[in-house]
C-alpha cells in the first residue's frame, strides 16, 4: 500500500475507504446524505473537488442520494463496471480516483434523464448560508 494510500485509511472511516478506494457501497437509506435537504454543494470526501449542486439533487426512492448532473463533467470520469454479472457505469473523482457511485438512465427524464447515484460516505456538503 502507497503512503498515501496509509494516509487515506488514517483519515477516513473504515466505511469511508472500503467505498472511496475498494468500491464498495453503503446500505440504502443508511448514509446521511440520502435525505438531506440542506443547501449547498457536494464535494469529494477525499480530495474536496466539487461534485455536485444541492439543487440538482432529488429523490430517487433508492436509499442513496441521487444527483440529474454533475457541477463540471470535467470533474468525475465514468467507466464500464462489469462486476457483480451486470454492466453499469461507474462515477469516480475525476481529481483523485476514489469511487462515487454509478450512473443510470432512469432519472427525471424533464431534467435530462440520468440519475448519479452516490455513496453518502463519497461526499461532503458545504453548506451556502
Amino acid at each position: 500500500m502507497s503512503e498515501n494510500e496509509e494516509e487515506l485509511k488514517k483519515k477516513l472511516t473504515p466505511e469511508q475507504y472500503h467505498i472511496l478506494r475498494e468500491q464498495g457501497t453503503e446500505a440504502p437509506f443508511s448514509g446521511k446524505y440520502h435525505d438531506s435537504h440542506e443547501q449547498g454543494m457536494y464535494v469529494c470526501a477525499v480530495c474536496g473537488n466539487q461534485l455536485f449542486f444541492s439543487d440538482t439533487k432529488f429523490d430517487s426512492g433508492t436509499g442513496w442520494p441521487s444527483f440529474t448532473d454533475p457541477v463540471n463533467l470535467k470533474n468525475i470520469k465514468l467507466k464500464e463496471d462489469l462486476a457483480h454479472g451486470t454492466r453499469r457505469i461507474e462515477v469516480t473523482c475525476k481529481n483523485c480516483g476514489s469511487h462515487l457511485g454509478h450512473v443510470f438512465d432512469d432519472g427525471p427524464q424533464d431534467r435530462g434523464g440520468k440519475r448519479y447515484c452516490i455513496n453518502s460516505a463519497c461526499l461532503l456538503l458545504r453548506r451556502s448560508d
